[in-house]
């Protein structure tokens, strides 16, 4: 397999983190909206809340999460580091899909289902749905937060081939 040069794995790298930025970004903004809401009874600001948060997640939040992935595989398939070689990749990999499962469905879903319910009153189930979903939003946040770090410090080493 032909391994990247020095030159295109910088410019990869680059895009990776660009894309893994952005969706960290994305996903603090999720944040903040989701404490927004909280601040006001305002049923017209709180569904531009969630709309704003749909709209981010059909756009930004998708296209750094899949752009993020497809760097990451390029940068593992075609450098020293491999997809299964190292115990650090193999749980940024873990950690990614799961990220992945909360954006494109459980996040999405809370999201849309907090417009449909915000359409009609702000009550004990418009607020339940809130709380999920601020509760996944958390949990996001923490997990890229992780994958961050274990980017950075490349912690457990490398797998040990069994024969």
């Amino acid at each position: 397999m032909k391994i990247l040069s020095i030159t295109q794995k910088k410019w990869w790298l680059t895009a990776h983190i660009l894309f893994s930025a952005i969706w960290f970004g994305v996903t603090v903004t999720f944040l903040i909206l989701s404490i927004s809401v909280l601040t006001t009874n305002d049923s017209q600001v709180i569904k531009a809340y969630y709309t704003s948060m749909l709209q981010m997640e059909q756009t930004a939040g998708r296209a750094s999460l899949i752009g993020t992935v497809i760097t990451g595989l390029i940068l593992s398939i075609f450098t020293k580091w491999g997809l299964f070689k190292f115990y650090w990749i193999i749980t940024k990999e873990i950690l990614t899909f799961i990220c992945l499962v909360l954006g494109f469905f459980l996040i999405y879903y809370w999201t849309l289902n907090g417009i449909h319910l915000s359409e009609e009153s702000i009550g004990d189930h418009f607020m339940a749905n809130h709380y999920q979903l601020m509760i996944w939003i958390i949990i996001q946040v923490i997990l890229l937060a992780i994958i961050f770090i274990v980017s950075v410090f490349k912690p457990w080493g490398k797998r040990i081939k069994r024969q």
